[in-house]
């Protein structure tokens, strides 16, 4: 059994989320340690948090910020932001990024503050 394997990112489905569109590598493993997402950022992202997982931003293409618990957080070709669990973010401006998340992404762990 190998203890290992490779994903072209690119092969991947671009499917919809919160930032824009995303292709998620290993997001689907049994270990559930990890999973790798490229990203395509639209001009403003909805603004929400994890209860569990830590994301890490690799900024690719593009510039704009990334806002992090209101504050808004200069980004250009290879930034690296860490958002720990709990701090409310979004990315502004259009851009490319790598996220890295751990635990592997879970669609049930994204949250919103109430509006209105």
């Amino acid at each position: 059994m190998k203890k290992y394997y490779s994903i072209e990112m690119n092969d991947l489905e671009s499917i919809p989320c919160l930032c824009g569109q995303t292709r998620r590598a290993f997001a689907g493993d049994d270990d559930g340690v990890a999973s790798v997402h490229l990203v395509d950022i639209d001009e403003n992202a909805r603004a929400h948090y994890h209860k569990r997982m830590t994301e890490f931003y690799v900024v690719l293409e593009g510039k704009g910020w990334i806002e992090c618990d209101g504050e808004k957080i200069p980004v250009r070709p290879m930034t690296t932001v860490k958002i720990k669990p709990g701090c409310r973010h979004r990315a502004i401006g259009r851009m490319r990024i790598l996220n890295f998340v751990a635990p592997s992404f879970d669609p049930k762990d994204e949250w919103f503050d109430e509006v209105g």
